[in-house]
């Protein structure tokens, strides 16, 4: 099928970079990476995503603010309409990949988009296809994606001139008037969060992974900015994937053929992994040379705090691509308390592990969205709802089971700050948070002393290898103990407020594991 006057299909990654320089919408960094500048949007645009209702969803989808309904006409339209825009554009480009490393679970899928750079953002994130695959691959979901083309409000039904609309009935997103690369990636994984665990018993997670020299596999369930994948690219460790994977029985999954790193402040030394993979053929959005030269600050945010980087999983030289045989032996769920409330590891009972889960917390600093002048907490369920197209409730009982099934280990890891919240104390050092995670992963823990944290019920290790004693309690670090426990009631309060929603959905054993005031 001709989508343009001109398409380009399958385009080679160096072939890609010169055409975006031919078309000046690029610059090469002095490491060869593709810099590139998403325009209004930076982010994803939750409010402007969303999901034809129709027979097919109607009583599948949890229908919230994350997961908005639009009609079959609004679609219809506005799919008619970016349809015919691209067929006017002098040029486009198309790409064909897979996602699911698991053969017997993948999905075929076609991607048009209408930049050069957008293609290699699919050519990295996604599976690509041998030469001999691609005679007969047959998509199975498609994508359009014009960022030029802008929905009108007024007539077209949808709010504002951007959009991001999936039918699971005709298997197709649209995706209009936004260039951030993002929402093709996250259009995908909510097709498969919705196709896997309903019609497969597929739990999907928005979690890394990787795996140690003891073939043990380690989950890192996160938001944004809490460490995912940080933490997972772990020199020690082989790294599975950054940031979305199946797991059904006995194996684990990912479903991405590459890595989506955020680089604000990125490290040369704390995270060498990702700061090597920044080569040629990554691509780097939004990010700002130092004046007069092509190298990157990575500490300038006048664009935006999310700067992001995109690169195939063979950039990270000790990764996989291989499907893990069995199951995982450590879950981290990471949090990012910018309060300064929750200890730097804590262990958790199989209850309270399904109650962080469906909480999903994090916490926002100042300054990173308008109007935030102190921290925010963030309650987002399974650690992606605006990606969970299903109840929380689903995923939750299909992690627990696999969890209290294969006697999973899960701790809690808060990347946060320690002796005060944003702005009084300080971040935790990433080499501390490391050397925990490393004596979970040797079990050096197993006949460890703990304490029990109040309020939380978690378990404190008294002490670690590498890390100074006093940071493991986090009272400890803070001049005021009264000002301490007067931060950890109101977060309890918090957790406690944002669960009542979930009250009447979960087992009672669940609901005993919230906060104890």
């Amino acid at each position: 099928m001709q989508y343009s006057q001109n398409d380009f299909y399958q385009i080679a990654p160096e072939l890609l970079v010169k055409q975006a320089l031919d078309r000046n919408s690029g610059q090469l960094s002095d490491t060869g990476a593709l810099c590139i500048n998403t325009g209004k949007f930076t982010g994803r645009s939750p409010e402007n995503k969303f999901i034809v209702n129709d027979s097919t969803t109607s009583h599948l989808i949890d229908w919230n603010h994350f997961n908005l309904p639009t009609s079959k006409s609004v679609f219809d339209n506005l799919k008619t309409k970016i349809i015919d825009y691209i067929k006017n554009l002098p040029e486009a480009w198309v790409r064909d990949g897979y996602a699911c490393t698991d053969t017997e679970d993948r999905l075929a899928l076609r991607v048009v988009t209408e930049t050069p750079w957008s293609s290699l953002f699919c050519y990295n994130m996604f599976l690509r296809p041998t030469p001999e695959e691609l005679k007969t691959f047959n998509y199975q979901w498609i994508v359009y994606q014009a960022p030029s083309f802008l929905a009108n409000p007024k007539i077209d039904g949808v709010p504002n001139e951007n959009f991001a609309i999936i039918s699971f009935e005709e298997k197709t997103i649209i995706i209009g008037g936004t260039a951030y690369t993002g929402e093709i990636k996250k259009g995908i994984f909510s097709v498969l969060n919705c196709e896997l665990p309903s019609s497969k018993k597929i739990l999907s997670m928005h979690c890394s992974a990787n795996l140690g020299k003891q073939n043990d596999l380690a989950l890192f369930f996160g938001l944004s900015g809490t460490g995912k994948t940080t933490l997972s690219a772990d020199p020690d460790r082989i790294l599975i994937g950054d940031d979305e994977h199946g797991w059904a029985d006995n194996k684990v999954f990912n479903f991405e053929g590459g890595c989506y790193a955020k680089t604000i402040r990125l490290d040369p030394i704390k995270e060498a992994d990702i700061y090597q993979a920044i080569k040629p053929g990554a691509l780097l959005e939004n990010t700002v040379f130092y004046p007069n030269t092509n190298t990157v600050n990575f500490a300038d945010e006048s664009i935006t705090q999310n700067t992001r980087v995109s690169y195939p999983l063979f950039f990270i030289k000790n990764s996989t691509p291989e499907v893990y045989q069995g199951n995982p032996t450590k879950i981290f769920f990471l949090t990012c308390d910018s309060f300064g409330v929750l200890p730097p590891l804590s262990k958790l009972n199989p209850a309270q592990a399904m109650y962080q889960f469906i909480s999903g917390y994090t916490a926002k600093i100042a300054g990173t969205e308008q109007g935030i002048k102190s921290p925010k907490e963030t309650f987002s369920a399974c650690f992606g709802a605006p990606f969970m197209t299903l109840h929380p409730n689903k995923y939750a009982l299909l992690l627990g089971q696999k969890i209290h099934d294969n006697q999973v280990e899960t701790w809690m890891v808060n990347t946060g700050w320690t002796g005060g919240q944003y702005g009084v104390g300080k971040r935790i050092d990433l080499n501390h948070t490391r050397a925990l995670i490393s004596a979970v992963f040797t079990n050096q823990f197993q006949h460890a002393k703990f304490e029990t944290m109040p309020i939380f019920e978690f378990q404190i290790p008294t002490n670690c290898p590498g890390v100074p004693t006093e940071i493991l309690n986090p009272m400890n670090t803070w001049l005021n103990k009264n000002d301490y426990h007067h931060e950890l009631k109101n977060l309890a309060n918090k957790f406690i407020t944002n669960f009542k929603q979930y009250e009447n959905q979960v087992d009672s054993s669940i609901l005993n594991a919230q906060p104890k005031l």
